[in-house]
């Protein structure tokens, strides 16, 4: 039975709408036909007493029925040698037809399949929690099609396609905002509770429920290729792996169900051959001992309570790719975070242009926005911002090469433009002594006010320098307070910037510590140091420029931006709001799990302990023992469906 766990008891999902009744509720219905069975039995051996024919017939019905599902998984089982639970189960209501105990034969098939039908049924709400994200998408657009609208399939659109969305309804694709203003709740996709604001040139995703305005949105992903889409795929593929809990119960199971078939076999030969006891009555000791010493709740004890907790995380907007990261965040000691788009917003803000030499101010900015428009980062996408703002016209900028670690590099007007941090300075421009000293006071008076700093550079000569400050996110404190209630022992920054700016954000927030200038290698190499020292770090990052340091840590956690692919694709755990509160959840809720895990292996185990020496010595009869055994399974899964509800207490 419960040994399914990973076939999903026939999926709960795996029975589309067009499949039969019966075929959809057969893990209800077959336990019903064996309880109904039974009873008649039961009444009709009441009336006519015992050994009848129709007595015999209805108890037989109760076998085949509530024993189906049973019989089926053992002889699949024994096709490849495997010795599971359910054989264990079968062997026991065999075993006591043979002595002629056919009204506890049926009992105990009757109840080992009501269980596992009740079990399939608590187990499906959890995964009904993951299957409802796929249904959240609508199947049909409204589709631009010149001066006329026309309703879709979203399967049938083009990337660059025009789709309306109007008030009230679901965004369709995920796309760009090309026309109108709305709110729009995203909680779907990135758990936040409250509607955001979307204008045009802003990205929208599948799902997402429009406000109160009108879009025209242009697809920039096919459906199957959906932030929602790849959220339900991950979120699937990662419930399949398996934690380190689950992988040494399946182990301790593979050894211990022949150990009991073993013991078993000892307990009804032994007793006999010393004549202790008659062959019938260490017969009916051992098919007793076999069903209390099943391992049923224990086998479901960790996949249950990991279905639910990686469900109650995507509904929240955390996507944990499995059940070893959901395990492993729980553990986490020490926690490295990136500064720029994490604890800080990601977006700063242009405060300084200062030429060197004759050029202008707007021509410096012109010539720095022409480099960066061909580049991601934030710091880039500000100067993109600043030059919008202040109207100007960018010129083209051909030949972009990036510099590891220095900067961009790039061809305007047949000169060549770099932009970057002060290593410029001695790498292209050694020559123009003038303007480096220049450039080195000016820079060093930016850093001593908490700036960001860039240098330009045209053809050997400085052109000047750019100063930006990024302010942190306005729940950074609040959050980095409640990671500590939570028992991190540490928070350390790690960034690129300079050490006054790194010092000015980790002291408005309260970061423990925090490491600044480094290059990618070196925030690698400082994860690694962290995790030789605490046994377990965890990596927080915008999953672009610290990818490699987000692979370096135990859990690598990437601030998903609302989906971005490298969140998706590359950290262990992607948070796909831009929402820190996030994170102390995420890890209040692998704890909850592993606390759940524990409670759970606790009762399992200890049920086991306590009824098996009291089957062996024939004090309790196998209709108790099937009832505790079943008891102690329902009480498992529903102690791991309580993470369905769990909700973060560090506010």
């Amino acid at each position: 039975m419960h040994q399914h766990a990973d076939h999903d008891h026939g999926e709960c999902g795996g029975h589309g709408a067009d499949a039969t009744f019966f075929a959809r509720h057969h893990h209800l219905l077959l336990p019903a036909f064996s309880g109904a069975f039974l009873l008649a039995g039961w009444l009709v051996e009441l009336a006519q007493g015992s050994g009848g024919t129709l007595s015999w017939i209805l108890y037989a019905g109760a076998y085949l029925t509530g024993g189906w599902e049973v019989m089926d998984s053992s002889l699949k089982g024994l096709l490849k040698f495997r010795f599971d639970i359910d054989l264990l189960m079968l062997i026991a209501g065999i075993g006591a037809a043979l002595i002629g105990l056919y009204a506890e034969g049926a009992l105990l098939f009757f109840l080992f399949s009501l269980g596992h039908g009740l079990e399939h049924h608590a187990m499906g709400q959890a995964r009904k929690a993951i299957r409802s994200l796929g249904e959240m998408t609508p199947r049909t657009a409204l589709l631009i099609d010149g001066t006329e609208e026309r309703i879709v399939d979203i399967e049938t659109l083009a990337i660059g396609d025009l789709v309306r969305v109007r008030p009230g309804s679901k965004v369709p694709v995920d796309g760009r905002i090309i026309e109108g203003r709305s709110t729009i709740d995203q909680s779907a996709i990135t758990g936040e509770s409250v509607p955001v604001e979307r204008g045009p040139d802003q990205r929208v995703y599948a799902g997402s429920l429009n406000g109160n305005a009108a879009l025209a949105v242009r697809v920039e992903r096919l459906a199957d290729d959906s932030t929602m889409a790849r959220m339900v795929k991950l979120v699937e593929e990662g419930r399949r792996q398996r934690g380190r809990s689950q992988r040494l119960t399946e182990r301790f199971t593979l050894i211990y169900v022949p150990v009991i078939l073993i013991g078993v076999i000892l307990l009804i030969l032994l007793p006999p051959a010393f004549g202790l006891l008659a062959f019938k009555d260490s017969f009916l000791r051992g098919m007793t001992v076999l069903v209390a010493a099943s391992p049923c709740a224990l086998a479901i004890s960790t996949p249950s309570a990991i279905l639910a907790g990686i469900a109650q995380a995507a509904r929240n907007g955390v996507l944990v790719k499995g059940g070893a990261h959901l395990e492993n965040l729980g553990t986490i000691k020490v926690l490295a975070m990136d500064k720029t788009g994490t604890i800080t917003t990601g977006r700063p803000e242009l405060t300084d242009v200062l030429p060197v030499g004759d050029i202008e101010e707007s021509e410096l900015l012109r010539l720095v926005g022409a480099v960066e428009s061909q580049s991601t980062h934030p710091l880039a996408r500000s100067i993109s911002r600043a030059c919008r703002a202040r109207q100007l016209e960018v010129p083209v900028a051909s030949d972009v090469r990036n510099l590891p670690g220095i900067g961009l590099e790039a061809r305007i007007d047949d000169h060549r433009i770099l932009v970057g941090g002060e290593r410029l300075l001695d790498e292209s421009a050694s020559d123009d002594t003038t303007g480096c000293e220049t450039a080195r006071r000016l820079l060093e008076e930016l850093r001593g006010s908490a700036r960001t700093t860039m240098v330009a550079i045209r053809d050997g000569a400085v052109l000047g320098v750019i100063g930006l400050q990024d302010r942190p996110r306005a729940n950074a404190a609040s959050m980095i307070e409640r990671l500590h209630r939570l028992g991190i022992r540490a928070v350390v920054m790690l960034t690129g910037d300079n050490e006054p700016v790194a010092r000015r954000v980790a002291e408005e927030v309260g970061i423990d510590s925090f490491e600044s200038d480094l290059m990618p290698e070196d925030k690698i190499r400082l994860v690694r140091e962290l995790g030789r020292t605490s046994r377990s770090v965890g990596m927080v990052g915008d999953g672009v420029n610290d990818a490699p340091a987000l692979a370096a840590a135990n859990v690598g956690i990437a601030m998903g931006g609302g989906g971005t692919d490298v969140a998706l694709e590359t950290a262990d755990v992607a948070l796909m709001a831009d929402d820190l509160c996030r994170l102390p959840f995420a890890i209040g809720l692998s704890r909850r799990v592993r606390r759940t895990i524990q409670q759970n292996l606790l009762i399992s185990l200890g049920v086991i302990a306590a009824l098996v020496p009291v089957a062996a010595l024939g004090l309790a009869p196998i209709w108790l023992a099937v009832v505790f055994h079943e008891g102690s399974t329902l009480v498992v899964v529903l102690n791991a469906l309580r993470l369905l509800v769990y909700r973060d207490r560090t506010n």
